[in-house]
């Protein structure tokens, strides 16, 4: 959770206790929605109070107490709006809930973190509204906040939360972990959301700014969690790993004004050497221990990236070797996309224009700029500058990234120079 001027120190104390209190209010009164709204009022107050009346000796235990008051406060108004007094007294909470004893558990007691993220990505949600519930119950962020970061109107956004928390709460289900039947899949829903706003926090999907930092830093804060809850699972391992090992780029991979410089042209004196090497450390330790998983294997690609001293460095061999147990593991055309290019790396780029070809006549990702942007750096390897030109004016075209589209425009136009003679 944060406020224009917020702390950036009471910021990193609220964020992660933000989902431990939304459990603890809502496992005493059983209503998510009222407990995440009560919660983000509670935090509002503590941005407010604490920088001049000092930090709490229990933050949590004072979030707790203020939520709680909240709480009530909307279970009476909510009462007399409507009338609801069935409502209402469903939510009073027990005597058992609300001891004295039971007020100290839930203050230094259990963190409810991985529960809550179960609960923000039920299968009943899209992907944009878990996205947008997990980033507002368990992230903390303000819906102001997501909507900047996903480039809508803050009243849009805060009608998808709103939707995405009524749709839990007619499913009936309760607050806990699923099911030991329905954990696996829960839990890999669970890691899809992360992945999807790690890469939105990475390469943003649309508008003038090439990266969000505050989404991908909130992806690995909250994959932290997860891992922390899960130390033994080779997935989780995984996602943390690949989130770090390229993340660790981030520092080199926009210029003075912004602009996007590739891999192959990064400083990789910036980049992250601690990162890196944590992420290295996470992968080496989860493969061995199986099953082998997509995160896995994309984070081995990504440390084989990071190990490199200079592009030419790059172990293009075994990155195309990974690329084929990736689509093994979890076929996809982009990561035929992304085989395509190691392909052409170790093999010349014929070999990647024929793998390129080939997923397009199957219809697969025909209009995404992407295969533009692969087909125009193929050509370009080729020599044949005309059609790698038309390429990555066709790839700008079809970008909504504005840094992106800068940098493919000027790919263009060096290619529409006459090269350089003698």
């Amino acid at each position: 959770m944060s406020t224009p001027d917020a702390d950036p120190g009471l910021d990193d104390l609220l964020r992660p206790l933000a989902p431990q209190v939304v459990g603890v209010l809502t496992r005493r009164y059983g209503d998510f929605d009222m407990a995440e709204d009560a919660v983000q009022e509670a935090l509002l107050d503590a941005a407010a109070q604490w920088p001049a009346d000092g930090v709490p000796r229990n933050p949590r235990g004072w979030l707790i107490q203020v939520a709680s008051r909240r709480m009530v406060e909307l279970v009476r108004g909510e009462q007399a709006r409507r009338s609801r007094e069935d409502r209402a007294a469903g939510l009073e909470p027990t005597d058992r809930l609300t001891t004295p004893a039971a007020d100290e558990e839930d203050a230094a007691g259990r963190d409810d973190t991985l529960t809550l993220l179960f609960l923000c990505c039920h299968p009943s949600l899209s992907r944009p509204s878990a996205i947008a519930l997990t980033l507002r119950s368990v992230g903390g962020l303000t819906t102001g906040e997501i909507a900047r970061a996903f480039l809508v109107p803050e009243a849009t956004m805060g009608q998808r939360i709103s939707r995405a928390k009524q749709r839990i709460k007619a499913s009936g289900v309760p607050f806990g972990m699923p099911a030991e039947k329905d954990r696996e899949e829960r839990l890999a829903a669970v890691l899809h959301v992360l992945y999807l706003i790690f890469n939105e926090g990475y390469a943003t999907s649309g508008g003038p700014e090439l990266r969000r930092v505050e989404l991908s830093a909130e992806a690995i804060r909250l994959t932290r969690a997860v891992r922390a809850t899960l130390p033994d699972d080779s997935e989780v391992a995984g996602l943390l790993a690949l989130m770090l090992l390229t993340n660790a780029r981030g520092a080199a991979r926009t210029g003075p004004s912004g602009e996007l410089i590739p891999l192959a042209e990064q400083d990789r004196s910036l980049w992250d050497a601690g990162a890196i090497a944590e992420g290295i450390a996470l992968v080496t330790a989860a493969l061995p221990r199986g099953p082998v998983g997509p995160y896995q294997v994309q984070a081995a690609i990504a440390a084989v990236h990071d190990e490199a001293a200079m592009a030419g460095d790059t172990d293009w061999p075994q990155i195309l070797a990974l690329y084929g147990v990736l689509e093994q593991v979890s076929p996809s055309p982009v990561v035929s996309l992304n085989r395509a290019v190691a392909a052409a790396m170790v093999h010349g780029p014929a070999a990647g224009l024929r793998l390129v070809d080939g997923l397009t006549a199957r219809g697969e990702l025909k209009d995404h700029y992407r295969v533009h942007v692969v087909r125009a750096h193929l050509l370009e390897m080729a020599g044949e500058r005309e059609a790698a030109r038309e390429q990555y004016l066709l790839a700008a075209g079809r970008t909504a990234s504005l840094p992106e589209r800068h940098y493919l425009t000027l790919r263009a136009a060096r290619l529409g120079a006459k090269p350089a003679s003698g």
